[in-house]
Order: structure tokens, then C-alpha cells, then sequence
């Protein structure tokens, strides 16, 4: 099938409950958000812990808007959460999609990063008994290419139905930047791929119920591919950058510096380097089309390399702030999210450069303001800033968090008795830190700054 960009504004199903399968970073909010619609919305997931949050009144997620959301959706009657799904109108897959652990692919030498759908089979299964004749299914978990028609449509297919004739199915992506969910949600524009058209039709009625962004139909494999892409392109431009930060240490260049300059050019954007790339979007879905594909994609393959291994550039980093031997070195990191102003751990090459460090000897004090006093990857956060400040001979930025760039250095210096600084994410002016008190050792910049 080639892409389909006609649409019929005519609606082909009259929606008044929704199960949605997941209740992470993108199904609780796309719940909720339909359950503010007025649709009475079924909210499932295979955590009891998650279920008995939400029914106590909490909620797992930090994300800016989602909590009065999620409370009035619930006050409302329209949300509610179960373990398992109920019969409904449509059935929306959240759930997770992350990597085999410790099972990789290997083409030509070279291993690869292989998709766990498990948690995709499982949700396909459990609305097996609840499927019902004109029923809408859409998978929006990140998957690699033709999951929808090669995995979802046969498992559903066991009930006797065809996919496209008796049931509508969809592929649709999320498309939104953690921290700003609640907003993109409602206004970026939505891709729906059907196995058919009248599925993509189907699935557009659906999201036209609170989308405000363009909705473009097309089929299900080449919203996969979109959805892929996306990141993939991202990723790629980071590794450019990542890249050439090492090239600038080699050369004795300010990295920073030089991107500046080089974007003042009126068709080049070059991206910031940093300790790697995290998230559960683009550090994980070049490897879908890398596993689909490997014998065509050595790009981005090559790209993930240097992303993943930019961790131990920042290794290399701290050696020459604090010498070759780390062993029995305190040092203060500061930040574990994946991105600034986030919450969200997963994949996070903060975790990894922390993780390194551990296994150099190093005693590391960690602060994350969004997971205070908690284990995170087997790593504990400290209580507070002040109590990782005060044991720390040096200072590593990981994550550039508002609250972090906002830190005065010259109260820094009266809480620790640190006066060096790593910075990898160019959060700190080095002068300003300079006068305080402090070296400061950026990545991408090989001549540190002197006091």
C-alpha cells in the first residue's frame, strides 16, 4: 500500500467508550484526555501498583498539567482503571516497547538492539475475548515496521474477524515531548496508518474527538516508518554533534563556540552535544529499522554507536579533570533524567556515566530534584542538593534542569568544598564559576577554564 492522503469527513462510528491498554507516559495522559472529551474511558494496566495509585488519587507520572487532568477525569466518572480490558467502542496499546535484555541480533560482525514485543502480544491478546464486530483497534506504541499487519492483525485475527472488514485497525504514534505532553497531545498534528482506509477513516474520527492539529490518514506501515524516522533523523544530527565534540577536544577547539558560529549560517542547525542520548523515543527506535533492516542501514547503526558510547567520553572527560586514577574520588553528580525538566529515566546516559563511575572506584552522590530520596537503577538519590554538595571533592552536570543552571556558584562554593567543575551539557558560564572559585572542565572544550 502507498500512502493515502485523501479523507472522508463523513464519520464512520459513533464512539462512547474507549479502553485504553497501558497507563505510562503516553496512555494516561491520551486517557484522561479522552475521558475530558466526555467518552467513558477504561484504563488498564497489568501494574497493581499503578491501578491502586490512581485509585487511591495519585498519580506514577510527573508531567506538567496531567494530575488536574487525571483528578477531574476520575471525579468525573469517565475514567476508571482496571487490570483487565471490557468490552468498548475502540482499544488503544500504550504500552511499553523496550529491548530484549541481554538478546541482541548480529549482522556482518556487528550486533544490534532488538525490539521486545511482548508487552505489544500480550495487549493484542487480552482484547482477543473482548473484540467485537466494528470495533476500532490502534496500536500507538513506537514498533518496528509492518508490526501492525505482521504481529497485531494476525493475533487479532484469532477471533474469527478480518482485520480491515470486520474491525478497524490502526497504527497511530505518539508524537509528543515529554514535558509538554498534555499540550502536544491536543494541538501537533496526528498521523493515523489503517490496513485499510476505511481503518485510517475509523481511527481519524477517533482522535478528531480532541486533536486540534492536522489529522493525516495513510497506511499503517508507513506511519511506522514516520514515527521511526522522526527520532532517527534526530539521533543521527546528535551523533554529528556528539562527534563533534571529540573532534573538538582533539583539536583544542571550544565546541561550543564553533556550533555558534557555524549556525549563524542560514541553513545549518547543528544540535548540542552532551553525555549521550536518552529517552525511550530516540535512543531506542533507530534499532527497530537497524533490526528490520541491517544490511542497509549502517548509518544508523554507526549513529548509535557514537551516541552510546559517548557515555565514556564523559569518563575520559573526568579524567582529566580529576586524574587518571578515580578510585576512592568523591565526586557530586547532579541530574539522572534523560533531558532537562523531566522525571523520565529511561535510557538515560546520566545513569550510565554515574554507572561507569561506580565501577571506577568512584564514591558518587547523586541528586535528581525529580526523584528525590529514591533508587533509581540501583543507584540511591540523595535526600537534597546540600547533602551531595558537602561530600564532593568535584562537581559533574549531567542534566541541564532550569534548577541547575539557575544555582548561584558562589553559594555553591560555601555548601561544598569542591572547586572543580565537569560540566557536559554547557549549563555553567565558566567565568562565573571561575570567579567563585572554581576549574572548569567542559565537554567539547579542551582548554578548561583556569581560576
Amino acid at each position: 500500500m502507498s500512502g493515502w492522503v485523501e479523507r472522508n469527513t463523513g464519520n464512520l462510528l459513533n464512539f462512547k467508550k474507549i479502553c485504553v491498554l497501558g497507563l505510562g507516559y503516553i496512555g494516561l495522559p491520551t486517557a484522561s484526555t479522552f475521558a475530558a472529551n466526555g467518552l467513558e474511558v477504561l484504563g488498564v494496566d497489568v501494574n497493581p501498583k499503578i491501578i491502586d495509585t490512581l485509585r487511591n488519587g495519585g498519580i506514577h507520572i510527573q508531567e506538567p498539567g496531567l494530575r488536574t487532568v487525571v483528578e477531574s477525569a476520575i471525579r468525573s466518572g469517565n475514567l476508571t482503571v482496571a487490570a483487565i480490558p471490557e468490552m468498548a467502542d475502540a482499544f488503544l496499546i500504550a504500552v511499553p516497547t523496550p529491548f530484549l535484555e541481554a538478546e541482541f541480533g548480529e549482522f556482518s560482525g556487528h550486533k544490534y538492539k532488538r525490539a521486545d514485543m511482548r508487552a505489544v502480544t500480550a495487549a493484542a491478546e487480552a482484547i482477543l475475548p473482548c473484540l467485537r464486530s466494528g470495533n476500532l483497534v490502534v496500536l500507538e506504541s513506537t514498533s518496528p515496521p509492518r508490526t501492525t499487519l505482521d504481529l497485531v492483525a494476525p493475533i487479532l485475527e484469532r477471533s474469527g474477524m478480518k482485520a480491515g472488514k470486520d474491525f478497524y485497525l490502526c497504527y497511530s504514534p505518539e508524537r509528543v515531548l515529554p514535558g509538554q505532553i498534555m499540550r502536544e497531545l491536543i494541538e501537533n498534528t496526528r498521523v493515523i496508518g489503517g490496513v485499510n482506509p476505511a481503518s485510517a477513516q475509523a481511527g481519524r474520527d477517533l482522535y478528531a474527538l480532541f486533536v486540534k492539529g492536522e489529522i493525516i490518514e495513510t497506511d499503517a506501515t508507513t506511519a511506522e516508518m514516520v514515527k521511526l524516522m522522526e527520532n532517527t533523523f534526530r539521533d543521527i544530527n546528535i551523533a554529528t554533534a556528539n562527534e563533534f565534540s571529540r573532534l573538538a577536544e582533539k583539536f583544542g577547539v571550544d565546541v561550543w563556540k564553533a556550533i555558534e558560529l557555524a549556525n549563524r549560517h542560514p541553513r545549518v542547525n547543528i544540535l548540542d552535544p552532551g553525555p549521550g542520548v536518552g529517552g525511550h523515543c530516540i535512543s531506542v527506535d533507530p534499532w527497530f529499522l537497524v533490526e528490520a533492516a541491517p544490511e542497509i542501514t549502517p548509518l544508523i547503526y554507526q549513529a548509535r554507536m557514537v551516541n552510546d558510547g559517548q557515555p565514556e567520553f564523559v569518563l575520559q572527560k573526568i579524567r582529566q579533570a580529576l586524574g587518571v586514577q578515580l578510585a576512592g574520588k568523591r565526586i557530586a553528580a547532579l541530574g539522572l533524567a534523560y533531558k532537562p525538566d523531566v522525571d523520565d529515566m529511561r535510557e538515560s546516559p546520566a545513569v550510565r556515566v554515574v554507572q561507569k563511575l561506580k565501577n571506577e572506584g568512584m564514591e558518587v552522590f547523586c541528586w535528581e530534584p525529580f526523584k528525590p530520596d529514591q533508587l533509581i537503577n540501583g543507584i540511591k538519590v540523595s535526600p537534597s542538593l546540600e547533602s551531595v554538595l558537602k561530600e564532593a571533592e568535584a562537581l559533574l552536570l549531567l542534566v541541564n534542569h532550569t534548577a541547575f543552571r539557575a544555582l548561584d556558584p558562589g553559594q555553591v562554593s560555601k555548601m561544598t568544598p569542591a572547586r572543580i567543575v565537569i560540566d557536559t551539557v554547557n549549563g555553567w558560564d565558566p567565568l562565573q564559576w571561575n570567579k567563585a572559585g572554581f576549574k572548569v572542565f567542559r565537554l567539547g572544550d579542551h582548554q578548561q577554564s583556569s581560576i
